[in-house]
């Protein structure tokens, strides 16, 4: 369907790929996966036709047609909405226009008529009289309401903005459809909806996230990027994931025999093709994991950082009480009459339809915004560690990254212990001299967290912890919060991390909250909780 032949690019002397050769067959959906810098957006760059490789070449099979996710999304600003998602189907949208500038031609010509008339054949052909219902439906299922279809492209928010190009990618059944990080910004109901859309989706599927719960999902493949060069596995992420992990094990084993390696992955195999037969993956694709030879499973060379939170004091029983906390901006209610009893060992997740709501919230109880109304008091002996969603201010100095950590050691840490956490944070040799001001957003990130690490603190405030991170330090950050033995408040949009870490789901709305001690998807899936919010909400 869609084919990489030979295809070399670099960027001065860092090579980002060499000799890639992969095909994208029809029916199949690929996750994209590297680490941060592998080059992941720019091979979907490649494919799409909008970065030339050095060497090499992207071939499509003749008459296939590919939609792009855009990421430019002011592009549109002056189009109305509906027309927007039209135009993912460039060659309808031509031939829209061209009959149109005929029918408005005041000398209409038998010439004109025939050539209206081959249109009118191939608009015929490709369903156009159903574009405008198509394009609504597609709108409507991504969140986007009836009356907002006729407005312009600019009168939308930026998140109503991302749902819209969206549906112009997914518009008109492409061919091949390339995705990159398409559930940014989608909460978690528009998300079980492109799953469920992908699920049916009967063509190639090309997509780069970092939400491991939507790979798992629509993922029949998983192509990773690694040292300049791309291999394609059976499986979703947690196959590739679960399965390196597994041969990384035998790898170090080096007595093992070879039969008993087999043997195990084998078993392994079996293992993950039984639950997967579960799934709801495999009511729509083939369960291509039977076919896998184990001889394809290899160890990953991938690095994840040791996110490690210990507590220099374990907390006494008094942990932090909110009483009828209120917040507002500009006279709209964030959120309203929160009473919250945080105990020992809790690890809350707060939703909300505003993130805002969940922004403000940690930014008041570590004392950064006033509320509107009520109070809250933490235990006597409670050490706070707080991530926050916006860490740009904490990289406004020109430090080198040493430095940089060194403000927030204890009195008595000497440097080669200070380096010591930022080495388990992946930074070392050259990458200390880095100054703190020009790091990337998943720098940044791994910094504050050894900044946390540092200060062992018992109760941990994180605002989207897995925003800017890689799939790698995200598994390492999902798994540290899970053993962490204190207590932990945090908000994030990656339903795997919500699921595995959290205990207790508290939501907050304009006019209350909910609170329930239960994991995510029992609170996702409960009917009773689903027309609760719905009536806070309105």
């Amino acid at each position: 369907m869609i084919a990489a032949h030979n295809v070399s690019l670099a960027f001065g002397k860092q090579k980002l790929f060499d000799e890639v050769n992969v095909n994208f067959t029809e029916g199949n959906c690929y996750g994209v996966i590297g680490a941060n810098g592998a080059g992941k957006s720019t091979f979907l760059k490649i494919l799409s036709g909008v970065v030339e490789p050095n060497t090499g070449h992207i071939s499509i099979e003749p008459g296939k047609r590919l939609s792009v996710l855009t990421q430019d999304h002011q592009r549109f600003n002056d189009v109305q909405v509906l027309e927007t998602v039209i135009r993912g189907n460039h060659r309808l949208f031509e031939i829209m226009q061209e009959k149109d500038a005929l029918y408005a031609k005041p000398d209409f010509s038998e010439e004109d008529g025939m050539k209206a008339s081959e249109l009118e054949a191939e608009f015929a052909e490709m369903e156009g009289w159903n574009a405008e219902s198509d394009a609504a439906a597609l709108l409507s299922g991504l969140g986007i309401v009836e009356a907002d279809h006729f407005k312009q492209m600019n009168e939308l928010s930026g998140n109503e903005k991302v749902r819209v190009l969206l549906a112009q990618a997914i518009f008109g059944n492409p061919d091949i459809l390339i995705l990159d990080e398409p559930t940014n910004d989608l909460d978690i109901h528009t998300i079980s909806w492109l799953e469920d859309f992908l699920l049916d989706f009967k063509n190639t599927v090309i997509v780069v996230s970092h939400d491991r719960h939507f790979l798992d999902t629509v993922c029949t493949h998983i192509a990773d990027i690694d040292y300049g060069k791309l291999k394609v596995f059976t499986g979703n992420y947690t196959f590739w994931y679960e399965s390196s992990q597994l041969a990384l094990r035998q790898q170090a084993a080096a007595n093992k025999k070879a039969e008993a390696r087999r043997k195990e992955l084998q078993e392994f195999v079996q293992r993950f093709s039984a639950n997967a037969s579960k799934s709801k993956q495999a009511t729509s694709r083939k369960k291509l994991l039977e076919k896998i030879n184990v001889d394809d499973i290899e160890p990953s060379t991938r690095r994840y950082p040791g996110i490690i939170f210990q507590q220099n004091r374990e907390a006494g029983n008094d942990i932090l009480r909110i009483e009828n906390l209120s917040y507002s901006i500009e006279g709209k209610v964030l959120f309203k009459d929160l009473n919250l009893t945080v105990n020992k060992g809790d690890k809350v997740t707060f939703l909300s339809k505003n993130s805002l709501a969940v922004t403000s919230m940690f930014r008041i109880l570590v004392g950064e915004l006033q509320a509107d109304t009520g109070t809250f008091d933490y235990g006597q002996t409670i050490t706070k560690g707080y991530l926050p969603v916006n860490n740009d201010d904490y990289f406004s100095a020109n430090y080198q990254l040493l430095d940089w950590l060194s403000q927030y050691a204890p009195d008595g840490m000497d440097d080669a212990d200070t380096r010591g956490f930022l080495g388990k944070m992946l930074f070392s040799g050259d990458d200390l001299l880095k100054k703190a001001n020009v790091l990337s957003g998943g720098e940044k990130v791994r910094c504050m967290l050894s900044r946390i690490m540092i200060a062992g603190a018992n109760l941990l405030l994180i605002d989207e912890p897995t925003n800017h991170l890689d799939l790698e330090s995200i598994t390492a950050f999902n798994n540290s919060l899970s053993s962490f033995p204190g207590t932990v408040l945090f908000t994030s949009h990656d339903h795997t991390f919500t699921q595995t870490v959290a205990n207790r789901i508290v939501e907050l709305t304009p006019n209350g909250c909910i609170d329930k001690m239960m994991t995510y998807d029992d609170y996702i899936a409960d009917e009773r909780i689903a027309s609760q919010k719905e009536a806070l909400y309105v």
